[in-house]
């Protein structure tokens, strides 16, 4: 049974263009999956900054709402006790590293 050169252009021709097809379908499919994930990102984003802004609000305002007091000697101690827990914890991380 041979075929005529005809009909294997037409197979081919046939061929090349399901082959087309199915590329455009994936490349759809995989552009629209990648713009879903971004979107779905950037709500996870803008959920999680608001939450964050939220919490800042809510304790600047239960801030707002005490008394404070503070001496200016307590708050620079305060300031002063605050910056060598910074150093000493960016020692230790840098020892950590150095493992």
């Amino acid at each position: 049974m041979s075929k005529s050169p005809l009909d294997a252009f037409f197979i081919g021709r046939a061929t090349a263009e399901a082959v087309i097809d199915r590329i455009e379908e994936t490349v759809t499919d995989a552009l629209s999956a990648l713009g879903k994930f971004d979107a779905e990102q950037r709500e996870q984003i803008r959920i999680f900054v608001e939450t964050v802004m939220e919490k800042a609000d809510q304790q600047k305002g239960t801030v707002k709402n005490e008394d404070i007091d503070i001496a200016p000697d307590e708050l620079q101690e305060t300031i002063d006790n605050l910056r060598a827990e910074i150093a000493q914890l960016k020692s230790e991380l840098q020892q950590y590293r150095d493992l």
